[in-house]
């Protein structure tokens, strides 16, 4: 099982307002220097348009539990990042009240070869869905409705 790199960090975001994933993409990769691994992996998630039963959505928002959310964000990251010996990794994500088509999540990998970028971006985006800290509700029609499970791959 490869190893995690302990000298690239682990950078974990949860931002209120909206950001430009590609801007934050940058900074990350500067923060990070010249030596750069040789493989990177990236995601852009966006906020659809319809709720999960179809109908036009006004907003979606994000509740979390400060701390915590970042605490479990990190676990799941490192977890990760130690099991494909990824070098560094970018975690942003969204809360609070989310536009259609406003970027909710970022996660960026670098690692030594694409495979285990490709892989560790895949099981982290996965780990995200399913165990990160969020309650989310969906606005439409002027209600909000929470939303109980989570969206299919």
């Amino acid at each position: 099982m490869p190893t995690r790199h302990p000298e690239r960090p682990i950078v974990i975001k949860l931002l209120e307002a909206p950001f430009e994933p590609l801007e934050l993409l940058a900074a990350w990769q500067r923060s990070l220097g010249a030596a750069g691994t040789a493989a990177e992996s990236h995601f852009i998630g966006r906020v659809r348009g319809s709720t999960a039963s179809g109908a036009p959505l006004e907003a979606l928002e994000l509740e979390h539990y400060p701390g915590m959310s970042e605490a479990q964000l990190r676990t799941i990251a490192e977890a990760c990042a130690a099991h494909h010996g990824a070098g560094a990794v970018l975690v942003a994500h969204r809360v609070g009240r989310i536009a259609p088509g406003e970027a909710i999540v970022l996660v960026a990998v670098q690692a030594d070869r694409r495979g285990p970028a490709q892989r560790c971006l895949q099981e982290l985006l996965e780990d995200l869905k399913h165990h990160a800290p969020f309650w989310k509700r969906e606005w439409s029609g002027g209600s909000g409705t929470w939303v109980a499970g989570n969206t299919p791959l």
